[in-house]
């Protein structure tokens, strides 16, 4: 918010009345076990009745629409939580006039629209949308009460966030693609908190005024605050962006297919991040700051060790056995691969071979740290330093003993990736040169880009030579199919603890035009990630 405006938050208070000492303490005990005072009659057990959800919401509504904060947060389960918000919603965000009409309830559940006003320095807008709550039963009292979460007094809000109404703390910003194309939420939904954080970032610096809003402001000092409402425009700033508006609606239409997905695409020759998209339950830009393992489609940077280590090359030997131990862990490869004793590293590369991987890396010159500094010295991984312009992670390729020496190298263990960072790991395979992805020019405020030494020209050709096999004879094939020119690929499948299917991963390029992306839970790399991979690289853009 802009300087001058204050956020006035009332705490909850616990009343403890003359001569009712047990009351209080009693009262204070119950409000952390769910819910208010009781009777002293027998506690009720088991799901709340349809009466009970009906009557219970319509106090809580009656009290949210007068404006009596402490008595509607005595109607959930967590009145220390629930007042602040409820409080705030009138004195910080200035909303007033509530009209809240149920819809019908499904099960426990209740869905609702809220209409109201919206008031600040002389200036009111209406303000409607749509959230739902859940009536559960009180542990200790049995009381029928809401199930407090702050999206129940917004969709949007999640822990730790605030209403407010004021000058917004940047000036809005018309963030365009590098055709000069506008980019909005509205065009492009999952940009929506990347524009959000460049605002944040950028909206000082592009020339732009502040208006008067009510916005969201999150708990996480990365995020940008979420406009919800203008009440009063300001002036927006131009900021020119890397995005292509092509690739990125190929993007958004292609993570829409699949649950929990998320894709980038940059351009090789100069590290430009040319689409970013989410489909995902929550807000997280998992596509750049996703921590999870990668699964197959880092044998890229493996095979890219034992070449330039001059353990093995494309054309030389990589067998292929039914299993692998190291250090007393046994390695299998996905069910129903046949072992080949003679295979070469393109061949064990294109098939996903995990074993042949695993006997590799036991070859001398190669140690605990090979791989690691193979990444980061090579790849630009891992050192903590790339500036793309939003909060980004820049993989993780730790140095490690044991069994998980022999797991990095197949992409489990303790490597950590994001889609950006494999994408990034394409780019730097086809062309030998690492380029630090970037979302916005460092010009725009002097940010120094990271910087490695990249890879052998023949490593490079090596690499790229491996992943066009495997989109044409190998794992990547299917998923591939129909895409002409300069194309290459890489399956990866990531099993993580809790999950009874393993995540979906998949990096690709066409021409000037490197992608990846990740499911969670989607399979096999070809299954889920591959097809949203390949729907962008065929934008050609």
């Amino acid at each position: 918010m802009g300087k001058g405006v204050k956020i006035t938050v009332i705490g909850s208070v616990f009343a403890v009345m003359v001569g009712g000492a047990g009351y209080g303490a009693y009262n204070i005990v119950s409000a952390l076990n769910g819910g208010g005072g009781s009777d002293g009659a027998s506690v009720k057990t088991g799901p709340p009745s349809g009466d009970e959800i009906k009557e219970t919401s319509a106090k809580f509504f009656a009290a949210w629409e007068k404006g009596q904060a402490a008595e509607a947060a005595t109607y959930t389960n967590n009145d220390t939580a629930a007042e602040p918000l409820l409080t705030s919603y009138s004195s910080a965000a200035h909303i007033t006039g509530v009209k809240i009409t149920p819809g019908t309830a499904h099960g426990a559940t209740v869905p609702y629209t809220v209409r109201a006003t919206v008031s600040y320095g002389g200036r009111s807008k209406p303000l409607t949308y749509r959230s739902e709550l859940t009536v559960v039963r009180g542990r200790t009292t049995g009381r029928a009460l809401v199930d407090w979460r702050p999206s129940v007094v917004h969709p949007q809000l999640q822990k730790g966030d605030t209403l407010f109404t004021g000058e917004a703390a940047n000036p809005p910003i018309e963030a365009v693609d590098r055709n000069g194309a506008v980019l909005t939420k509205e065009k492009y939904p999952s940009l929506g908190p990347v524009l959000d954080t460049l605002r944040e970032r950028y909206g000082d610096k592009a020339g732009g005024t502040p208006g008067i809003e009510l916005a969201i402001k999150h708990q996480s000092p990365d995020a940008g605050d979420t406009s919800l409402l203008t009440l009063a425009k300001g002036r927006a700033g131009r900021l020119q962006t890397t995005i292509s508006a092509s690739a990125q609606a190929a993007a958004e239409t292609a993570v829409k297919k699949f649950a929990q997905s998320s894709v980038v695409a940059v351009k090789p020759s100069t590290g430009e991040v040319l689409a970013v998209a989410n489909h995902r339950r929550d807000q997280f830009n998992a596509a750049f700051q996703g921590e999870v393992a990668p699964g197959s489609t880092m044998k890229i940077i493996t095979a890219a060790m034992l070449i330039d280590n001059g353990v093995t090359s494309m054309n030389g030997p990589a067998p292929c056995p039914p299993e692998a131990v190291w250090q007393g862990q046994t390695f299998k490869n996905l069910k129903g691969m046949q072992p080949n004793e003679k295979a070469t590293l393109a061949n064990s590369f294109l098939r996903s071979c995990n074993t042949a991987f695993i006997k590799l890396i036991d070859e001398k010159p190669l140690d605990d740290s090979s791989l690691t500094q193979e990444a980061q010295d090579r790849f630009g991984l891992g050192r903590d330093d790339w500036k793309t312009g939003i909060v980004s992670f820049d993989g993780k390729v730790p140095a490690v003993s044991g069994p998980d020496r022999a797991a990095n190298a197949i992409g489990q263990g303790q490597v950590q990736m994001s889609p950006l960072n494999m994408a990034s790991v394409t780019a730097t395979a086809i062309t030998g040169t690492f380029r630090q992805p970037y979302l916005v020019s460092p010009k725009l405020d002097d940010r120094q880009l990271a910087t490695a030494k990249g890879l052998r020209a023949s490593t490079a050709a090596q690499l790229k030579q491996m992943m066009h096999l495997t989109a044409t004879q190998g794992t990547a094939a299917q998923a591939m199919a129909g895409l002409s020119g300069d194309f290459g690929a890489k399956t990866g499948s990531a099993e993580v603890d809790g999950q009874a299917v393993s995540n979906s991963w998949f990096t690709g390029f066409r021409g000037d035009l490197a992608a990846a992306a990740m499911t969670e839970e989607g399979g096999h790399g070809g299954t889920a990630a591959g097809p949203i991979v390949a729907a962008v690289l065929r934008t050609g853009s």
